[in-house]
């Protein structure tokens, strides 16, 4: 009996997870097909939003942080996720201030009511309250630069890891650089080694959970700087997942 009870539970178990995961798609593409979204829309499929997205595990009541969010391509996707019981921080660090002056104001008014658009006060992020993902897309390889080095890296790391709930997930996607250069092509190229982001990542208590390869690019060689209009909108990516145990 005792057996047939554990092979009853795992089944359920099992089956139970591709439910989950179907909702939560279900959830996305509802997102992704927002109306209101119909000036991004044409750039969804070059970004695999669904795919990196679905691959993140946000769903709705989360509390995301999206990290110097540009012109708020993923926030407004997160906004109808995370639904009115979820919140999302569009976040610009002080010294990033002059990143937000058009993109901040225009994202405001939108008056989207479950999120938090602003410049911090601070260089590091930080939270009014616990989050359930930070996500940050084609900034890590920023952090380092201008002499700031791996002192940045692990401070800023430190400063996630803070603000995440237990078990909260930090994604990082990047342009890729090629395998053994570290952090030499952070200013030049504005890539980054994904073996270098894990090392750093790691070193901050984060468990490496997994990647996607949805943005990998093999005919990029790395040898150019993402601005290249050889390569630009082409670049090698790598989509990064850790989780806060």
């Amino acid at each position: 009996m005792k057996v047939m009870l554990m092979g009853a539970v795992v089944a359920i178990a099992a089956a139970a997870v591709p439910v989950a995961a179907q909702k939560a798609n279900a959830v996305i593409t509802k997102a992704l097909a927002d109306p209101a979204r119909a000036d991004q829309q044409g750039d969804d499929a070059r970004r695999k939003a669904a795919e990196v997205l679905a691959f993140s595990g946000v769903k709705p009541g989360d509390v995301v942080v999206d990290y110097l969010p540009g012109a708020g391509y993923w926030t407004r996707i997160f906004t109808g996720i995370v639904g009115p019981k979820g919140h999302v921080y569009a976040v610009w660090p002080a010294a990033g201030a002059k990143y937000a002056e058009k993109s901040l104001p225009a994202l405001q008014a939108r008056a989207l009511g479950n999120v938090t658009a602003e410049v911090q006060a601070t260089n590091l992020p930080t939270s009014p309250k616990p989050v359930d993902l930070f996500w940050t897309v084609q900034n890590y390889h920023d952090i380092p630069n201008d002499g700031a080095g791996e002192p940045a890296l692990r401070a800023f790391d430190t400063a996630v890891f803070r603000m995440l709930k237990r078990g909260g997930t930090y994604v990082v996607i990047d342009h890729a650089d090629a395998p053994g250069t570290g952090m030499t092509g952070t200013e030049t190229r504005h890539r980054i080694d994904p073996a270098a982001v894990k090392t750093q990542v790691e070193a901050s208590g984060f468990r490496f959970v997994g990647q996607s390869p949805v943005l990998r690019n093999p005919a990029d060689d790395h040898s150019k700087a993402v601005f290249d209009p050889a390569i630009r909108g082409k670049t090698d990516q790598f989509v990064y997942k850790f989780r806060k145990p």
